[in-house]
C-alpha cells in the first residue's frame, strides 16, 4: 500500500469520525444571530465588547501609554535582578510569532473580498480595541506566573485564573479557578497540536509545492512531503528542547525578518502605485459606511472586519500570556504594556498593509472573488503583489515558511505549558509531549485532518469565553498593577539610577485586592 493511499485513508477515517462533533461544536461556538441583514457571530461580539470595556476601564491605555510601551521594549525601564527568562523584546516577538501568520496573508484577502474595502477600517478599529484586552490578560499572566526552582517560568490562564480568583474570592473562587484552569489547559493543548502545528506545516508545504512545479515537481510526491515534514519536525524539536530561551532567540530573529520581508513587499506595491493610494484610502473609509456593493451593508463590512481582526490577533484568548509570562520584570504591568503592541503589529500594521496592497493593485482574482467566485485568499494576495513583482510567489513562499515555523514553535511552547500543568513537569512528561508534538509536525505535510483543525478553532475560541470572564473579575488587580508601574516610571524618570541599586534583589511589594 502506497504512502498516499495510507494518508488518504487516515484522513477519511478521522474526518468521518470527528466531522459530526466538529460540526456541532462549530455551530455552538460560532453561533450567529441575524443583525441588520447579516449574521453576527456572538463570539466575535464577546471579544469586541471586552475590548470596549477594557479600553474605557483603563482610560485608552493603548493610545495614552503607546510610547511608554515602546520605551519598555527598548529596555529603558529594565531592572537588575528581575525574575524571568527572556527580555521584553524577546517575549514580544515570541508572542507575535504565534499570531502573525497565514491569516494575515490569506484571511485578510478573504475579508476584503466578502466585506469590501470597508472591512479594512473595522479591522483596524477592532485591532485597536484588542490592544486593551491584551494588556489586561498579559499583566495578569506575569503577576500570577509560577517561577520554578530551576529558574524557568510558567504562566497563562491556567495559572492566573485559579490564583487570581482564589485571591479575590476565597475558597469558592479557588474551586472555580481550578476548573477553568483545567479547561483552559486542555483547549490550548488541543489547538496547539492541530491548529498551531499540523495546519501551519500543511499550508506551508502546499505553498512550497505550488512554486516548485506542483504535484509533478520535486516536492510534489509523498516522499517529498515526508522529507519536508521530517525537516520541519527536526528543526522544531531541536528548538523546543532549548525551552523558551531557545524559542525566543529564534523568534526574535524570525519575526523581524518575516515582517520585514512582507511589509517591504507591501510598500513596493504601494509606492509603485502611489497615485492610487488616495483613492484606495477613500474607498476603505467610504466602504466602511457605504452599504453599496457590500454583503450585509455597513454592518456586514463591520462584522467581517471585526471577525478577521479578532481571529488574527488572539486578544482575549489567553494564549499570549503564556509567552509573555517568561519576561524578566518586577512589574507585571510593564509587560502588559509591551503586549498591547502585539495587536497593533499584527492587525493595524500587517493586516492593513495586506488589505491596502490588494485594494491598490486590484487584481483580477479579487474582482472575481467579490463577484462570488471561489478564489483562495493566498491566491488573491499573491496576484496583488505579482502585478508589481512577477517573482513575488517565491518571496511569499519564504514569508509563509517563516510565519509557519515561528507559529509552530510558539504554539509548541504554549502546548508544553498546558501539558505540564495537566500531567506534571517531570522530564518524562516533557519528553513525551515534545515527541508527540514533533510527530504532529511530520503528519502536517502528509495529512490535512481539516475536521480536527475546525474543532481546534472552536476550542480556541471557547477559551475566550472562559478567559474573558476571568479578566473581568480580575481587572481591579490590573488597575493596581498599572498604578504601581507608573509610580516606578515616574521615579526612574526623576532618577535614572532608581531601581538599580542594592535593593533590587528584593521582591517587589505584592498588592492584594
Amino acid at each position: 500500500m502506497s504512502l498516499d493511499s495510507v494518508t488518504q485513508s487516515v484522513d477519511e477515517a478521522v474526518s468521518g469520525f470527528f466531522e459530526p462533533i466538529a460540526k456541532w461544536l462549530g455551530e455552538v461556538v460560532f453561533y450567529t444571530v441575524p443583525v441588520g441583514g447579516t449574521d453576527l457571530p456572538l463570539i466575535v461580539a464577546w471579544l469586541v465588547v471586552a475590548g470596549l470595556v477594557f479600553t474605557g476601564w483603563f482610560g485608552l491605555v493603548q493610545l495614552r501609554r503607546f510610547k511608554l510601551a515602546v520605551d519598555v521594549v527598548r529596555g529603558k525601564y529594565d531592572e537588575k535582578g528581575s525574575t524571568g527568562e527572556v527580555n521584553h523584546f524577546q517575549a514580544l516577538t515570541a508572542a507575535v510569532s504565534g499570531t502573525v501568520g497565514l491569516g494575515n496573508i490569506a484571511g485578510v484577502a478573504v475579508a476584503v473580498s466578502i466585506g469590501g474595502p470597508g472591512a479594512t477600517f473595522w479591522m483596524i478599529l477592532c485591532g485597536l480595541l484588542g490592544m486593551a484586552t491584551k494588556f489586561v490578560e498579559v499583566t495578569l499572566g506575569v503577576k500570577y506566573r509560577e517561577v520554578h526552582p530551576d529558574g524557568t517560568v510558567s504562566g497563562g490562564p491556567m495559572h492566573y485564573l485559579p490564583k487570581g480568583l482564589a485571591e479575590r474570592f476565597g475558597k469558592n473562587g479557588k474551586v472555580l479557578g481550578k476548573v477553568l484552569a483545567v479547561l483552559a489547559s486542555f483547549l490550548i493543548l488541543f489547538f496547539g497540536l492541530f491548529g498551531g502545528n499540523l495546519f501551519q506545516v500543511n499550508q506551508s508545504y502546499a505553498q512550497l509545492v505550488s512554486v516548485t512545479g506542483g504535484e509533478d515537481g520535486a516536492l510534489g510526491s509523498s516522499a517529498g512531503a515526508l522529507f519536508f515534514g521530517i525537516l520541519i519536525a527536526a528543526l522544531v524539536g531541536i528548538v523546543l528542547l532549548g525551552g523558551i530561551r531557545s524559542i525566543a532567540n529564534v523568534t526574535s530573529r524570525l519575526v523581524p525578518a518575516m515582517a520585514g520581508i512582507y511589509v517591504a513587499a507591501c510598500l513596493i506595491v504601494i509606492v509603485v502605485n502611489i497615485t492610487a493610494v488616495p483613492d484606495a484610502v477613500t474607498s476603505i473609509v467610504e466602504g466602511a459606511f457605504n452599504p453599496e456593493g457590500v454583503a450585509g451593508g455597513v454592518l456586514g463590512a463591520l462584522i467581517i472586519g471585526f471577525k478577521r481582526a479578532a481571529f488574527s490577533n488572539e486578544a482575549g484568548l489567553g494564549s499570549a500570556p503564556i509567552a509573555h509570562s517568561a519576561v524578566k520584570t518586577k512589574h507585571p504591568a510593564s509587560e502588559g504594556l509591551v503586549a498591547l503592541l502585539e495587536p497593533f503589529i499584527d492587525t493595524v500594521v500587517v493586516c492593513t498593509m495586506t488589505a491596502l496592497a490588494i485594494v491598490i493593485a486590484n487584481p483580477a482574482s479579487w474582482g472575481e472573488a467579490r463577484a462570488g467566485e471561489d478564489i483562495g485568499g493566498v491566491t488573491i494576495t499573491s496576484d496583488a503583489f505579482e502585478t508589481v513583482l512577477p517573482w513575488f510567489p517565491y518571496v511569499l513562499t519564504v514569508a509563509v515558511l517563516l510565519f509557519a515555523v515561528s507559529t509552530v514553535l510558539t504554539w509548541g511552547y504554549y502546548g508544553l505549558k498546558s501539558w505540564t500543568y495537566l500531567f506534571g513537569r517531570s522530564r518524562a512528561s516533557e519528553v513525551t509531549y515534545k515527541v508527540v508534538y514533533t510527530v504532529f509536525a511530520v503528519a502536517g505535510s502528509l495529512l490535512t485532518l481539516q475536521t480536527l483543525i475546525d474543532m481546534a478553532d472552536a476550542f480556541l475560541f471557547t477559551l475566550a469565553v472562559i478567559n474573558i470572564i476571568g479578566l473581568y473579575l480580575l481587572a481591579p488587580v490590573v488597575k493596581r498593577e498599572l498604578g504601581s508601574f507608573l509610580e516606578f516610571v515616574r521615579a526612574r524618570n526623576a532618577d535614572p539610577n532608581a531601581g538599580n541599586g542594592d535593593d533590587d534583589d528584593q521582591e517587589p511589594v505584592k498588592t492584594t485586592v
